[in-house]
């Protein structure tokens, strides 16, 4: 499957990014260390990531006609990713991210307005149909409205692609979603978000993820911060511990470098162990850099990260 796609369906948002040796309370004003512009959305990043990471990547999107939408645009010719299915509006603008970091411990609080590609619609995505029966694995997330989300995995499915969904930001998910999902990957608090368990320690995450699979999802990725990740399926449960590439420095858009790391890896044959230690590398060098999209590591520094 190495010669096949990897179709991003998803966001694209202009990321701000505030750095603080305080976030601020409501009502309170705190003069900040720094302040960035850059490209972002969870399903653009993980297109980003996947492309650096060595794969013929697509993404499905929408833009304003506008700043920010313009800086998409360059983005992707600038990284090689096929934007022929970034569909393009007059009647809203491309979406933002207030992104606020702890620059102490390099911990985040993010607010997302989806803009544009929120209204990305089901017709669009059968447009693209093509490109997702020429691909290896259908990625997706939530930034997107809900039916447009299921729509594109129906579709894959239907056109039997290996189908992803990323369940970020988290939001309450219609039950017939959850078996479209080939695999699933929640953090510790999309998945209690899913579940109503708490997710603090390596058993509870293995309740969450078993709960999961029983509302439908074939392969649950759960993914612990520093602690890795737990996968689970019907014939196997496993913790594959985090890759250490270095000093945490941000670490917004991990989990974005660990779903695009995860879908090459599959795309490439690898086992769903391999894959996921695999991803938890290309997470682990993400960290040690500022931004979301500009984090993404190439292919080089993953590999040599995993010869280690």
């Amino acid at each position: 499957m190495a010669d096949k796609w990897i179709t991003v369906l998803g966001s694209f948002v202009a990321d701000l990014a505030f750095r603080t040796k305080k976030i601020p309370e409501w009502g309170e004003t705190v003069l900040g260390s720094g302040f960035a512009v850059g490209p972002g959305g969870k399903g653009s990043n993980q297109a980003v990531a996947a492309r650096r990471l060595g794969h013929n990547v697509s993404f499905i999107s929408k833009l304003g006609h506008d700043s920010f939408g313009d800086l998409a645009r360059r983005m992707y010719e600038r990284e090689g990713i096929d934007a022929q299915y970034v569909f393009e509006t007059d009647d809203y603008p491309t979406g933002g991210a207030a992104i606020i970091i702890d620059e102490a411990l390099g911990q985040n609080a993010i607010v997302v307005v989806p803009g544009a590609c929120y209204e990305v619609t089901p017709a669009e995505i059968d447009v693209a149909s093509a490109r997702i029966a020429d691909s290896a694995v259908l990625l997706t997330q939530l930034e997107l409205r809900i039916p447009s989300v299921e729509h594109g995995l129906r579709l894959a499915r239907y056109l039997g692609v290996v189908t992803m969904l990323n369940p970020a930001p988290a939001g309450v998910l219609p039950e017939d979603i959850f078996s479209l999902c080939d695999y699933l990957t929640p953090n510790e608090s999309e998945a209690a978000g899913l579940t109503g368990v708490s997710v603090t320690n390596i058993a509870q995450a293995d309740a969450a993820a078993a709960a999961l699979l029983a509302r439908g999802a074939r392969n649950v990725v759960l993914t612990l911060g520093n602690h890795g990740a737990l996968v689970k399926n019907a014939k196997l449960t496993e913790h594959v511990p985090a890759v250490n590439a270095g000093t945490v420095v941000d670490t917004t858009g991990a989990g974005d470098a660990f779903n695009g790391g995860f879908a090459v890896a599959l795309a490439e044959g690898k086992d769903i162990v391999d894959a996921t230690r695999f991803a938890c590398a290309v997470a682990g060098i993400s960290v040690t850099r500022h931004g979301t999209a500009p984090s993404m590591p190439m292919r080089t520094e993953v590999d040599s990260l995993l010869r280690r």
